[in-house]
């Protein structure tokens, strides 16, 4: 790509944009959570794409203005990734005054995106046929220079996939009309308490599915293990006053700039009662104007799942 490459070129007939086009262009080496990355940010209100060849990105700004900010994964995986490609794709659009650009590196410890392969059993990118770790050593050098002109770096070594998101959620949510993305996450007591929490509320109190056998293998999203849970007479007065509470509290947050709040609910196994109770308080809030996401820690041990937006 040349550097007269021109990146915006209205198309007849669009409207002039009045503020700059968020762009946010997410790399770092592989296994660092560039995917959980680009997934948080759709569930922060962007466009989100992965893995596009840089060839084709001129020709998906210069369309009519997004209603809505862009995220970009790139990495060594994309068809046409160059690093002094990105790096002049990244000065051009920094240089157009119609958009607002950050590049953003996930930094990671090699000795931990050695542990993600291992874990993983994936073949590294750079290395297919060869150690994880020569794929590893040599896409961190590759990427040193990446790295140097990054305007946010953000180190995922002691990150939880719920902790990257937090952390973009604390750089990228800047909606003055909610200004205060809350996330709300079920749990398990057996495996710990979730780093990153603001509150913790527990909801073992509530009768448990876990004992009527033909509810033991559901989860908190069946219906009949979500009636059998809000037919105890403590669930209804429960949700009223947490509502209550976080009425009272969101707002404060918020008007103290605070851009992230999250809040978790346990039980024993986290996978009926924390499940249903964590659904019917996101709804509510969703309903009450706040962008809320939902993470079910257990159920996404299961099954993929990163943390979802509702409302």
């Amino acid at each position: 790509m040349s550097q007269d490459t021109p990146i915006m070129d209205p198309e007849p007939g669009s409207q002039p944009q009045t503020r700059p086009q968020k762009v946010v262009l997410v790399t770092g080496p592989s296994g660092a959570g560039r995917a959980t990355a680009i997934h948080a940010l759709e569930d922060l209100g962007f466009e989100a794409i992965d893995n596009l060849p840089l060839t084709l990105l001129p020709r998906l700004l210069s369309g009519p203005p997004m209603g809505r900010p862009l995220a970009l994964g790139m990495d060594v995986r994309n068809r046409d990734f160059s690093v002094t490609g990105l790096i002049e794709v990244s000065d051009i659009i920094a240089r157009e005054a119609v958009f607002d650009c950050s590049l953003v590196y996930l930094d990671c410890d090699m000795e931990v995106l050695l542990r993600r392969y291992s874990e993983t059993r994936r073949r590294h990118p750079l290395a297919p046929d060869e150690n994880p770790q020569a794929g590893i050593e040599r896409e961190v050098e590759l990427l040193a220079a990446l790295r140097a002109r990054a305007d946010i770096l953000i180190d995922t070594t002691r990150f939880s996939p719920h902790d990257l998101r937090a952390e973009l959620a604390r750089w990228f949510h800047k909606t003055p009309e909610r200004g205060l993305a809350v996330s709300v996450q079920s749990f398990s007591y057996k495996r710990g308490v979730p780093l990153g929490l603001d509150m913790v509320l527990d909801c073992r109190f509530l009768r448990n599915p876990h004992w009527r056998e033909e509810l033991r293998a559901g989860t908190g999203l069946d219906h009949a293990v979500a009636e059998h849970v809000a037919g105890d007479a403590r669930f209804a007065p429960f949700i009223d006053k947490v509502l209550d509470l976080l009425d009272l509290l969101l707002p404060a947050y918020r008007d103290e700039g605070k851009s992230y709040f999250s809040l978790g609910l346990g039980c024993t196994g986290g996978q009926h009662r924390s499940v249903f109770v964590a659904e019917t308080v996101a709804k509510a809030l969703a309903r009450r104007g706040w962008q809320v996401s939902i993470r079910h820690r257990e159920l996404d041990r299961q099954r993929p799942a990163g943390a979802r937006k509702t409302g």
